[in-house]
Parts: C-alpha cells; sequence; structure tokens
C-alpha cells in the first residue's frame, strides 16, 4: 500500500457472466501477515468493463474509508457517463475511442478525488488521507479490443503476453523519479527508506492528475492490476509464473496473495485478474 493497510474483501458490483464478450475476471484482497487491517479495495463492474483497485493510507480507518469512497466514486462516474459512450473495444473508431476513454477516466478520477478531499476536509479525523487507485475500462470484441487504464500513486497495472509480463503503469513515487533521474538502480530502490512515499495520491489535494493510457487486446492476454502488497513481495518473473501455471484466474488470485504472504505478507495484497479470450 501507500503507507498503511484493512481487510477489505473483494466486491463485484455486477454478476461475472455481464463481463464483455470474450472477457473474465477474478479477483481476491488480504490483509497480509503484519497489518491488523486492510484498507485496500477492488471492485468490478463487469457488465461495464470496470476494474478497480485503490490501496487506502492514512491513521486509524482513514485509509480504508479513503479507498472505499475513491473506488465507489469512481465506478459511479464511469457508469453515469456509459450511455453517452460507444463500445471501447469498436475497432472501426479506435482514434475517437481512445480520446473518449481519456476524458471518461480523467473525469472519474476528478470524481474519486473530489468526493475523498470534500470527506476529509468536512472531518477533521480524516484529513490527509487518500488512496491510490489503478483502473481499467475494457471492451472487446471477437478479434481483440482495447483497455483504456488510469492509476495515480504506485499500484500497478501489467499486462501478461504469453509467458512474459510487462508493466504498463509508471509509480508515482519517490524512488521511481529517483531511478528516472539515475540517482538509484532498481535494485537500490527496493532498500530505499522512502520506497514506499509516493508523489501523486487521490484525495490529499483539491485537484489531482491521472496518468491515462490505452493498451491493445489480443487473445489469451491478461491484465494484472495489483497494489503494492503484492508487487514488493514478488519479483514480476515470479507473477508471471504463477499466473501461467494456474488452472483459472481464480486460483491464480489465490496463489498469487499465498506466496505474496510466503514471502512476508507485510502489506495488504489485492490482485485483480482480466482474461481476454
Amino acid at each position: 500500500m501507500a503507507e498503511t493497510a484493512t481487510a477489505k474483501s473483494s466486491q463485484s458490483l455486477r454478476d461475472p457472466s455481464d463481463a464483455p464478450p470474450g472477457v473474465r475476471f477474478a479477483m481476491r484482497s488480504h490483509p497480509g501477515r503484519v497489518r491488523g487491517d486492510n484498507q485496500d479495495v477492488c471492485a468490478a463492474v463487469p457488465g461495464l468493463g470496470i476494474f478497480v483497485v485503490c490501496d487506502g493510507m492514512g491513521g486509524a480507518a482513514a485509509g480504508e474509508i479513503a479507498s472505499k469512497i475513491a473506488a465507489d466514486a469512481f465506478v459511479e462516474a464511469i457508469a453515469r457517463s456509459n450511455t453517452h459512450q460507444s463500445d471501447p473495444g469498436t475497432p472501426s473508431s479506435s482514434l475517437s475511442i481512445s480520446s473518449s476513454q481519456r476524458i471518461r477516466l480523467s473525469e472519474a478520477v476528478a470524481a474519486a478525488n473530489g468526493a475523498v478531499y470534500q470527506r476529509a476536509q468536512k472531518y477533521r479525523a480524516l484529513r490527509g488521507m487518500g488512496t491510490t487507485l489503478v483502473a481499467a475500462l475494457v471492451g472487446c470484441s471477437e478479434d481483440g479490443g482495447v483497455a483504456s487504464i488510469a492509476h495515480v500513486g504506485d499500484s500497478r497495472c501489467y499486462l501478461l503476453r504469453g509467458d512474459g509480463l510487462r508493466q504498463l503503469t509508471t509509480d508515482h513515487s519517490v524512488v521511481e523519479e529517483q531511478i528516472q533521474a539515475g540517482i538509484l538502480s532498481r535494485q537500490q530502490a527496493e532498500f530505499s527508506p522512502v520506497r514506499n512515499v509516493i508523489t501523486r495520491a487521490v484525495g490529499t489535494q483539491p485537484q489531482v492528475s491521472p496518468d491515462v493510457l490505452h493498451q491493445a487486446l489480443e487473445p489469451g492476454d491478461i491484465l494484472l492490476l495489483a497494489s503494492d502488497g503484492l508487487t514488493r513481495e514478488l519479483a514480476d518473473d515470479e507473477i508471471a509464473r504463477i499466473v501461467v501455471s494456474s488452472a483459472s484466474l481464480d486460483e491464480a488470485c489465490n496463489d498469487l496473495l499465498g506466496a505474496a504472504n510466503f514471502h512476508g505478507g507485510r502489506d495488504n495484497i489485492t490482485v485483480l485478474l482480466i482474461a481476454k479470450d
């Protein structure tokens, strides 16, 4: 997580059978072995192709509140905009879709940010609370599709294609900035005393700017949305090995949580897998 963490169970807001054609998903969240609560939240509205993971931060229950508010506000904003948008997987209008989805995702992140910030301003005990957010808006057709991805903070989105895992998002963190500036290597960053410090979060300021990207999907692709409770415990090649060797997405989620806990489970762990058949 970003700094603190709660045991919030995964939530699916619609039945998985409502997912876009050719799409399957599974998600799990676990408090880990060290923290007594779970400030991670994962949510999905598969019928609208919406998937989101948030990792809250703040004292007492503030992080749990921030992540829940952000996930709910993000989902609601995307759902409200859905009636005015075409299928993001429609191949014939990919350029207009990319622009449209960027706007939708940016506006949804703004709604999440406003909801968290306003709650924090209203209640003194919640001042300073915030959350990371990584979300995918997925649309598919028989021959492919596209995922539009938004993120703030250090929760990540990966693409597994074949047996190769590629990180699509770039962390908004102090150590990532130091890596990009050549101050730290990736190996050194693992031991940095500021490795949990993020430079961007939902809800800590009146406005926040998300990064938004678009990823074409091919049959067999799997997207992974995850909080840093997974990625701090497992290397990318181990994550890929577990997912590839699992018999189902549900099994892969369980195996990823189990492996992260085996390696320490020092933070809350949340995984959300989305597969294109």
